[in-house]
């Protein structure tokens, strides 16, 4: 379990009151990977949804890093939401990633009863999204 104050302060969970977080909080796990550790392997299925807390995990794609991210961000939402497997390598690039984690089956029914919980999640995705295909002249 999370301590719901870690939540708090991420911008995911900004729009939940106290009682809210605490139940959030309830059902995450917490877990430590050191640098090298990969989360998730392109191509292959499993994983679940992850938050970070502390530390940074590189997405790699192809071998290739694609993306850098920390403490309130998240993975593995593309492969739960799709029921396909990983589109990216996740791997601990800090000394020590601290994550919220949460099985698969469980994500879709926090983001029912919990939807600003989902709504926060599409904006950061659309941000991130975006991030991506920036282009400068």
């Amino acid at each position: 379990m999370i301590e719901s104050d870690r939540l708090a302060r991420l911008t995911l969970f900004a729009d939940l009151d106290a009682s809210a977080l605490e139940e959030v909080a309830a059902t995450f796990d917490e877990e430590r990977h050191q640098r090298g550790a990969r989360l998730a392997r392109e191509g292959l299925a499993g994983g679940g949804f992850a938050v970070i807390l502390a530390g940074e995990a590189s997405i790699q794609i192809g071998g290739s890093e694609r993306a850098r991210l920390g403490p309130g961000e998240f993975f593995g939402e593309v492969a739960v939401f799709t029921g396909e497997p990983s589109s990216a390598d996740v791997v601990v690039a800090s000394e020590e990633l601290q994550c919220a984690v949460l099985d698969e089956p469980e994500v879709r029914p926090l983001l029912l009863r919990f939807p600003q919980i989902a709504l926060r999640m599409q904006e950061l995705s659309a941000r991130r999204l975006r991030a991506a295909n920036a282009w400068w002249v």
